[in-house]
């Protein structure tokens, strides 16, 4: 049961501190994204087959999910807007890690450690965006989404530019980017006294007036509906994270540099469609966003593995545009259930994408190896039919929290 409220004033937005926030997040998912855009150089160098390329990305995305949402929920009682700092000291250590490693151990070691750093960075920076965001939460979101997408799609074109001419010791370099990033985050770090400030003044001009509060079931029920709609919608991303690069060597007979960009591109349109997503979402709502962003790739999935060279780049850039909006209205939905637990909730979503990718990842790398890539895109075509689970999915009031 959902009581409403009455409207109350809306802080301002903080837009220079949303943009800079989007910018850290372009650093730390670049930085991430290094890893699974160096896979065709580890593959060669040390003669790993598709498993141990999946086992990279689990061992990756479950160092990034676990922490999350402890991490959260001690920062939702002891705020720590210096955290994300810390977390791009692990990040540092972990790319230099990952540039020295001369064994399959020191490279899990590594992406461990970057993983580390990405689960310690989310949950305050989740917070920091919804504080900064006044009335609007889905342009925060996006934006905040749209560098870390951003900062995906660019590393497939350094590693096309950069890794694949100069070799692994080259990722060494990108260590510039979290120091970068650090001298960001201790900048916003310091603003977060002032903008918190007014955030929990209206929180509590929301209290006397009389809190939204939502039935357990509900809140159970939509948590339940939102993590597997997250596993269908990341295992299929994750396919084109960790092999698509393969798939257009493999289906088409493209180098390295040109399938790397071809990645670029993909990744490229999950930026414009977590922008997108998020605006809209302001406009008509998270539910219908979440409904259209779930089952609306369905047809294009399913053309996909019969599709020439040209089809397969248009068809991938539109199931990404629209796959990608869904993210922005997911989180917000998720904290309009369960307002007072922001940084609970980011750490959960970001972790649910981090160890739900990683699980799909190693499936999908046995698949590969076992049946082949291109037998894994036909399979992972009718993945957009759970998008018929958001059906389930309560409908809530909406921005009053």
């Amino acid at each position: 049961m959902t009581v409403a409220i009455p409207a109350v004033t809306r802080p301002k937005t903080h837009l220079a501190v949303l943009v800079v926030l989007g910018v850290t997040h372009l650093l730390n998912d670049l930085m991430q994204s290094l890893i699974p855009a160096a896979y065709p150089i580890l593959k060669d160098a040390y003669a790993l087959d598709f498993v141990q390329i999946g086992m990279i990305t689990m061992t990756f995305q479950i160092a990034g999910s676990l922490l999350q949402p402890a991490i959260g929920m001690v920062t939702d009682k002891h705020p720590a807007p210096y955290s994300p700092v810390v977390g791009m000291m692990f990040t540092l250590s972990g790319l230099v890690s990952l540039a020295l490693a001369d064994s399959y151990a020191m490279i899990l070691v590594s992406v461990a450690l970057i993983g580390i750093g990405s689960s310690i960075f989310h949950p305050e920076a989740t917070r920091m965006a919804r504080y900064a965001a006044g009335g609007r939460q889905g342009l925060a979101q996006g934006l905040f989404q749209v560098g870390g997408q951003a900062g995906g799609a660019l590393g497939p074109v350094f590693a096309a530019v950069i890794i694949v001419p100069w070799g692994q010791p080259s990722l060494a370099w990108f260590a510039a980017l979290a120091l970068l990033a650090m001298v960001l985050l201790a900048w916003i770090g310091g603003k977060q006294r002032e903008i918190s400030a007014a955030f929990m003044a209206l929180r509590a001009d929301s209290k006397r007036a009389g809190s939204i509060r939502h039935a357990p079931a509900t809140i159970g029920a939509a948590l339940v509906v939102l993590t597997l709609l997250m596993f269908t919608k990341n295992a299929y991303g994750e396919s084109f994270r960790s092999f698509y690069t393969f798939y257009l060597m493999e289906k088409f007979g493209l180098s390295i540099p040109s399938a790397q960009m071809m990645l670029f591109i993909f990744l490229l349109a999950s930026a414009a469609g977590a922008l997108i997503g998020g605006i809209v979402g302001d406009r008509i709502g998270r539910y219908r966003i979440i409904w259209v962003s779930v089952l609306g790739p369905l047809p294009l999935t399913l053309i996909l593995p019969h599709a020439d060279l040209f089809w397969t780049g248009v068809l991938t850039v539109m199931i990404n545009l629209i796959m990608a909006s869904a993210f922005a209205s997911i989180l917000i939905y998720a904290i309009e259930l369960l307002p007072n637990r922001i940084g609970l909730i980011g750490g959960l979503f970001y972790g649910l994408n981090f160890g739900l990718g990683g699980i799909a990842a190693a499936l999908l790398g046995i698949l590969a190896d076992s049946y082949g890539v291109e037998t894994v895109y036909y399979i992972c075509s009718f993945l957009p039919l759970a998008g018929l689970l958001a059906w389930f999915l309560p409908k809530i009031e909406e921005g009053h929290s």
